[in-house]
């Protein structure tokens, strides 16, 4: 008869992984179960971090005193309205900027070892530098206003971190209040440099204006004005005598035309012209009557006998004319013309009003010649002078506007070595710390025992949790697919039970002796404080 063995089915890797995870219940059984094994190593290692934890809190990781005053920078209320635009403060808007440029210079700081007390050791140039680069970087500077403030010094020594707060505070106040000084008056030196500067340039500019204008007569003020209007009045006044003199030459003109029909002489009624008069009138009676009558006419024969008697009285008239008397007259039959002799009259007059009045014009046009030649002049010295008045007038602008700012300067340099614009005063006090800063010793005591607790506990679950032994029966039945009968428990000997007895007791006297170093600890710290 024989019997045939049936073999578990083959496990996939699912199933694998899950026969070795443990449930919640398992693994908090079997971590107390490992805890009880290794109940002296946990223990030690609790003791071990704990109190290293003390000593590192002791005397690794100083305690920090901090220190701190606050400022405050207040303008006059007062003086500010009444000086307004006479004075200039010279307030400063960063004044957190300005406290770490005062509180971080080397002067400050040489004077703050000495507070310290870092001089009385024979300190070499380096170490010196190095103290002044930990001292600005303990010290913080903020300003929770604009008129406030805060510098605050970290130190290990709660009086030194005193005394030194308490002297950034005054040194602070003192530098600021000199740089105040300091810069005003510099500003006033500079300005007052300026001024006489610019007074120099003003007088060398005006003394080259004079020198200009004395050498060049036309180079006056109001000059072009001058002349614009002489040649003006002179165009004007050649204008004006021009048709003056037109109007003098056509007159002149009419005047000869009417003397051309006028005789110079005009004649008069002789006895020569009575006769010849009534020998043309007797013909003329006897070419009438011979048209009528005879020659034996008595009025032909009457007619004929008087012309006759006219003829002789001709010629012994013309015999008389002919040889003159002493004191006669040249000619009794012609005289000069009366009219020809008033229009020679108005001939020459307008012939000579028109001479004068030439020679006006020629007066006139020499003299507006000279007067544009003098624009010319005016024209081409314009651009000098224009150059050296922008010069003048420059220099004289800006020698005011220096002069008043120097006054201004003067009174903000009055308003500033009285300490008068911007007052500097401690707000908050610097105070002795009682307690340090940052972490205390309660916390760093926490801390030590949170990681007391958690670096063992931490060890063992990693050793279950990566452990490839069985720690349940439930792994054996899923591992191997086999029926499990029975568990049979551990039992200890009674050797082994004492030995287990001997490390509780030396795991609690670990852990007791933790506590009471502790409680010693934080008594003299009390006991000191």
């Amino acid at each position: 008869m024989s019997s045939t063995t049936s073999l578990p089915p083959p496990r996939t890797a699912a199933q694998a992984r899950k026969a070795d995870e443990l449930k919640p219940e398992e693994l908090l059984l079997v971590l107390l179960k490992e805890a009880r094994r290794r109940v002296l190593p946990i223990a030690a290692t609790f003791t071990a971090v704990t109190l290293l934890t003390l000593v590192v809190g002791l005397l690794v990781i100083p305690r920090n005193y901090v220190a701190s005053t606050t400022i405050l920078a207040q303008d006059s209320d007062i003086i500010q309205p009444l000086l307004e635009g006479r004075a200039v403060p010279t307030g400063v808007a960063d004044r957190a900027g300005m406290a770490r440029q005062i509180v971080y210079s080397r002067k400050v700081l040489q004077e703050i070892l000495a507070v310290g007390k870092w001089t009385e050791k024979d300190l070499s140039p380096v170490a010196q530098d190095k103290l002044m680069e930990d001292i600005r970087n303990n010290t913080a500077i903020s300003s929770p206003r604009n008129d406030l403030v805060q510098i605050s010094y970290r130190d290990t020594n709660p009086e030194r971190a005193y005394h030194v707060t308490e002297a950034f505070g005054t040194l602070f106040m003192q530098e600021a209040l000199a740089a105040k000084e300091r810069e005003s008056r510099e500003a006033y030196e500079f300005i007052d440099k300026q001024v006489q500067e610019y007074h120099r340039k003003l007088t060398d500019a005006e003394k080259n204006l004079q020198a200009y204008r004395s050498q060049n007569a036309d180079a006056q003020p109001g000059s072009a004005t001058d002349v614009n209007t002489r040649i003006s009045s002179l165009r004007t006044q050649v204008e004006q005598t021009r048709m003056s003199l037109l109007e003098q030459e056509s007159r002149a003109a009419a005047i000869t035309d009417q003397l051309s029909g006028e005789s110079a002489v005009t004649a008069v009624q002789t006895r020569e012209s009575l006769y010849r008069a009534q020998l043309i009138e007797l013909r003329a009676e006897l070419d009438r009557l011979m048209l009528t009558f005879t020659d034996r006419h008595p009025d032909v024969v009457r007619v004929r006998h008087q012309i006759e008697d006219v003829q002789r009285a001709i010629v012994q008239e013309q015999e008389r004319r002919q040889q003159p008397t002493p004191g006669a007259l040249a000619s009794e039959d012609a005289q000069l013309n009366p009219l020809y002799n008033e229009l020679r009259s108005q001939q020459a007059q307008a012939r000579h009003e028109a001479a004068a009045t030439r020679s006006r014009m020629g007066i006139a046009e020499s003299m507006l010649g000279a007067e544009l030649d003098r624009s010319r002049r005016i024209a081409e010295s314009e651009s000098a002078l224009a150059e050296l008045t922008r010069d003048y007038e420059v220099n004289r602008e800006i020698y005011q506007d220096l002069l008043r700012r120097r006054e201004n300067a003067r009174v903000s340099m009055g308003l500033d070595q009285e300490n008068r614009g911007l007052t500097l005063r401690i707000q908050d006090p610097a105070t002795m710390p009682l307690r340090p800063s940052g972490l205390r010793f309660m916390h760093i005591a926490a801390a030590g025992f949170v990681a007391a607790l958690a670096l063992p506990l931490g060890l063992l679950f990693l050793l279950v949790r990566f452990d490839p032994r069985v720690r349940v029966a439930r792994q054996i039945v899923q591992k191997t697919s086999y029926p499990l009968l029975t568990v049979i428990p551990t039992y200890l000997t009674p050797k082994e039970r004492r030995r287990q007895s001997l490390k509780f007791m030396a795991s609690a006297a670990m852990v007791c002796s933790v506590f009471v170093v502790y409680a010693l600890v934080f008594a003299f710290k009390v006991a000191s404080a």
